[in-house]
This record gives structure tokens, C-alpha cells and sequence, in this order.
């Protein structure tokens, strides 16, 4: 017999599949009554089995009138959010020239937009406190993502 993180799980993706969207919001206290379980353990299989790797965001709101909604999101979308995910707090030349060839090679940088992307980050590292070149190349990808 499944256990119960399984037949949470289970149930979710059925939903999510039936329903044909892209995403879908769940009262979490709801489905714990509905599934007769706790709260905590939707909150666990939503952590451990819809994660980004999985192919899955999910945004939580807590309290009164929370919420869950969940997002399946496209394999591009996927490389993306890794690669945003990828980029450390103090972006180096070397940091960035791995998250770009990471793009680079997933097909979604031309060679032209990679070497663009990459002489960007060269010519202002000098210029620019980590903080600001970190945020600014997730944010780079993240919009790039907007495109796919």
C-alpha cells in the first residue's frame, strides 16, 4: 500500500493533469480535512515533491485565507530558474561564464547573445559591487526566461 505522502502527491497531480492548467491554488487546511491528514504533511510533500527540479514553483501563503498555488513550468523554463538559481553571491568572471555556458549549451543563448552576455559581466566587474552584478544576472536571466 502507498503511503500517505505518496497518496498526497498522487492526488495533487491529478488534479493539476485534470484540470489541464498551468497552475492551480489549493486551500492546504481543505485538502488536509479532504485527505484526512495534517497540514504539515501537504506542507511536507509540497516542499519535497514540487520543487523546481521536478518541474514545479510553488508559492505558499500562510494564515487566514492562505493558500498554495502551484505552477508546472516547461523544461526551459527549468534550465532557467536553475541557472538564476545558480549564480552565487559574489559573481566572479568564472561564475558567469559557467551559468552562460549552461544556457549556452541547453540551445537557449545564441553564441553571439552568450559572448554579449559574458563581455557585459567582464567589462563591469570593476564597476558594479557583487551585490548589484548577482542580482543583476539573475534578473537578466529570469527576463530571458519571460522570452522562451
Amino acid at each position: 500500500m502507498s503511503n500517505l505522502a505518496d497518496i498526497i502527491e498522487k492526488y495533487i497531480l491529478g488534479k493539476l493533469t485534470g484540470e489541464q492548467r498551468e497552475f492551480m491554488i489549493l486551500k492546504r487546511n481543505e485538502l488536509a480535512e479532504e485527505l484526512n491528514c495534517a497540514p504539515s504533511q501537504i506542507s511536507y510533500v509540497l516542499s519535497t515533491r514540487f520543487t523546481t527540479n521536478r518541474g514545479f514553483i510553488v508559492e505558499s501563503r500562510r494564515g487566514a485565507g492562505g493558500f498554495v498555488r502551484i505552477f508546472r513550468i516547461s523544461g526551459q523554463q527549468m534550465v532557467y530558474k536553475n541557472a538564476a538559481k545558480d549564480v552565487v553571491a559574489d559573481p566572479r568572471q568564472d561564475n558567469v561564464e559557467a551559468v552562460v555556458a549552461q544556457l549556452e549549451a541547453y540551445g537557449l543563448l545564441s553564441s553571439r547573445e552568450a559572448e554579449l552576455m559574458r563581455q557585459f559581466f567582464y567589462l563591469t566587474e570593476d564597476h558594479w559591487g557583487v551585490q548589484d552584478r548577482a542580482r543583476i544576472l539573475r534578473k537578466l536571466i529570469l527576463r530571458l526566461a519571460d522570452f522562451s
